[in-house]
């Protein structure tokens, strides 16, 4: 039976307004690199809708990273709010921020940093034993099958291909039925093959169990499987295109300069 099915039996009816998963607002951040201070967030407002793929791209230096890491709680802002689930996390004190980004973000990096003593198991179920929650065990198994490491359940990392321990980040970031799962790059260390494999089930993620995806990346082949793509330049949102493909995101960075 499709996930689909299990998942997703009562869509929004048209016209129903859109749910958002996270937002900034008017997000500034600045560093000082000795006597100069860098304005990486420039007032950025933007909101990223729930059940939606969204991939945020732009130069080198365009404030796409620090963007993400606000938004997601593992950054603070100079000024301005972010929200995850409607919860300003400008008001939350780090024990707090520490529990909603494990109760409620999802995290793939390109490194997949992945614990390499545990066991793929014990690795996709490691959210919930910090939680020291009892993991959904039907969910588990769809989350598994769906990324196709049943057989691979008992092996660790090092065991395991690029793609294999990627895949196992995902469904670590699945697992736990985060409200946003932030993705840096996901695709960065992968062949173009294992990359189109990876980018696959993520979107099937967002069309078949409801996630929502906000990814970076510089690849505007990994872009045109996202709904829509978000362009900053110089800390600001420049521009955004929905439903991209790969040429017409190619075509916005050739413009933007990267």
């Amino acid at each position: 039976m499709s996930l689909l099915a299990i998942e997703n039996t009562n869509p929004p009816a048209a016209g129903t307004p859109v749910q958002v998963a996270a937002s900034a607002r008017n997000a500034v951040k600045t560093y000082r690199t000795g006597d100069t201070e860098v304005r990486a967030l420039d007032g950025v407002t933007v909101d990223f809708a729930q059940g939606a793929f969204t991939a945020i791209m732009g130069p080198s230096g365009s404030g796409k990273s620090t963007l993400m890491h606000c938004v997601a709680g593992l950054d603070q802002l100079t000024s301005g709010s972010v929200s995850v689930g409607g919860v300003d996390l400008g008001e939350l004190n780090e024990a707090e921020l520490t529990r909603l980004r494990r109760d409620q973000v999802g995290f793939v990096f390109q490194a997949f940093n992945l614990v390499p003593t545990l066991t793929v198991e014990e690795n996709i179920k490691l959210p919930s034993a910090l939680a020291k929650s009892k993991p959904d065990s039907d969910w588990f198994d769809t989350v598994v099958s769906t990324v196709g490491l049943g057989d691979r359940l008992r092996h660790r990392p090092d065991e395991l291909s690029g793609g294999q321990r990627q895949r196992v980040a995902v469904a670590r970031a699945l697992a736990a039925k985060p409200q946003v799962i932030f993705a840096d790059e996901p695709t960065g260390n992968l062949d173009s093959r294992t990359g189109a494999e990876i980018l696959r089930f993520m979107r099937s993620a967002v069309d078949e169990m409801g996630q929502t995806i906000v990814m970076v990346t510089h690849d505007p082949i990994a872009a045109s499987y996202a709904d829509r793509a978000v362009f900053l330049a110089d800390g600001k949102i420049v521009d955004e295109i929905n439903e991209p493909t790969a040429d017409a995101v190619l075509n916005h960075m050739i413009e933007m300069g990267d």
